[in-house]
This record gives C-alpha cells, sequence and structure tokens, in this order.
C-alpha cells in the first residue's frame, strides 16, 4: 500500500504492517550528487532478506538501531553486522538481513556525489563497509544523535538534507576529464571503449584508469560492465523478455556473454531474475 506522507515523501507499508519505508526525493541543490532519501523502519520481529545487485549508488546509511548483517557477494556470518556506515561501489551482489529491529535514514550518493561528499579516495570504500565515524568523524556522530532525536521522517529527511548540502557547498569539484570520462559512459550505456576515452583525453589507458578508480571507486570498464547490466535488467523489467534481443541492444557479444554478466553482478541467470520479479 502506498500512501503521500505530510512532505510529499513517497511513503511503502506493507499489508502486514511489518515495516514502513518513505522515501524522500533531495532538493534540486543536491541534483547530480543524491537521487534520493530513505528512511526505514521494522515493526515486527521476524527475518528481513533482501539481495541488492551491482548498482552505481554509494550509500550512507545512519542507524538508530539493531544494526544490519550485510554480506558482500555471499550470505552474511556473525561477523558481518553493520550500523551506522558508508559502503562503496561493489561489482555483485550484496545480501542484507536484518531480524525485526532495525530504523535507519539512507543517503544514496552518485559516485561523482560522493567523491566529493566524502573528500576522499573512494577506492577507500570500494568493496567496503566503513563505519561512520571513519568517514565523517565527529561531525558524523553528531549527526546521528540529531537524527536519532526526531521523531517525524520529514525532519529526519531535513536535518540529513541540510548536512549533506552543507558539506557539497565546501567541497573540491572532482576533476573535471573524470567527469566528463564518467558522463561519456552513462550516456552511452556502457558501449564506449575505453582506449576512446584515453584517447579523447589524452591520457595513456593506466594513467586513465589510475585517475578513473581513485575518484569513482572501480576502473572504467568494470564501470560500463556495471551500466550494461543494469540497463539490461531495466530493459527486461520493462516487458521486454527476449534475452537475445536484450544482449544485442546493451553491447553483449551474444545471449551468453550477458548470462556470465547477470551470475557475477547479482549471483543469477537472467530468467531465474525474471521469475522472481
Amino acid at each position: 500500500m502506498s500512501a503521500q506522507s505530510e512532505d510529499g515523501s513517497n511513503h511503502h507499508s506493507p499489508g502486514l504492517d511489518r515495516f514502513e519505508m518513505v522515501r524522500h526525493a533531495p532538493g534540486p541543490w543536491l541534483q547530480g550528487s543524491v537521487t534520493d532519501i530513505c528512511g526505514y523502519r521494522e515493526t515486527m520481529p521476524g527475518r528481513f532478506r533482501n539481495v541488492e545487485y551491482a548498482s552505481l549508488t554509494v550509500p550512507l546509511v545512519i542507524s538508530f538501531a539493531e544494526p544490519f548483517a550485510i554480506g558482500l557477494g555471499k550470505e552474511p556470518g556473525d561477523n558481518d553486522r553493520f550500523a551506522s556506515f558508508a559502503a562503496g561501489l561493489y561489482a555483485g551482489p550484496v545480501v542484507i538481513e536484518s531480524r525485526g529491529g532495525a530504523c535507519c535514514v539512507q543517503v544514496n550518493f552518485t559516485p561523482l556525489g560522493a567523491r566529493r561528499f566524502f573528500g576522499l579516495a573512494m577506492s577507500e570504500l570500494t568493496d567496503r563497509m566503513v563505519g561512520l565515524d571513519d568517514v565523517l568523524g565527529i561531525e558524523g556522530i553528531a549527526l546521528r544523535e540529531r537524527l536519532g532525536n526526531a521523531h517525524a521522517w520529514s525532519a529526519r529527511f531535513a536535518i540529513v538534507e541540510t548536512f549533506v548540502a552543507a558539506r557539497l557547498a565546501k567541497a573540491r569539484e572532482t576533476q573535471a576529464e573524470i567527469a566528463w570520462a564518467y558522463d561519456r559512459i552513462i550516456v552511452s550505456g556502457g558501449r564506449i571503449r575505453v582506449s576512446s576515452l584515453a584517447d579523447r583525453l589524452g591520457w595513456s589507458r593506466k594513467h586513465l584508469l589510475g585517475k578513473f578508480s581513485n575518484a569513482i571507486g572501480v576502473g572504467p570498464k568494470t564501470l560500463s560492465r556495471i551500466v550494461r547490466f543494469n540497463r539490461a535488467l531495466g530493459l527486461s523489467r520493462q516487458g521486454k523478455s527476449d534475452w537475445a534481443d536484450i544482449a544485442a541492444d546493451c553491447g553483449y557479444a551474444d545471449q551468453a556473454h550477458l548470462v556470465r554478466e547477470f551470475r557475477d553482478f547479482a549471483g543469477e541467470t537472467p530468467t531465474a531474475l525474471a521469475a522472481q520479479a
């Protein structure tokens, strides 16, 4: 069941009211840096499990309750518990579990937005969950306290949006060449050749790889693969059912190539994902 909250956010509450999720569209001043801000709260004990596929989202999760169990490309173990953290890009499926006591705000950054907001090499977050105090220091701890003391999602969204906007206003812009290369990969659907990007910039491929990985968290080839995978996934969810056609549209060598990429990035075959959807 869906409804609109008092601040215009999209509010989802399942029939059994086991959890609530509220999505907030950030203001135009965060455009290009933040895709959305989410509030999530579990209201009944139980096993909650979700698998997220490789994406271009860099999340900042600020928790006020029980931590999540998170496994990168595997089922989470006893030592894989995380409360408030930031996570970089990961080229594979992420398994997230909780037990009914989770409550958090999540800010979803673009890779370029995350680079500016955190002010560090995104390669430091790649394939990792890093604690809030390690990425934001005392400012992050203070933010968590303010959000925990607020009780309405609208108040929490206003607090975190103001915090993010203030940090971005003081941040250095991403190197223009890297921003251009990132944009070319996105616009081309991941089909532009890395050699073409390097040639246009007048850089060697090795130099491009180093600069790009530092700023984005993965190299241009890996980013292109993630972009192609998400485009193929999106086409399948729009009702396009011929996987050979999807493979051709997205620049895969053949359908077998597409299947291998889906196994890498989602942990499932395309037909298995379609059946789940």
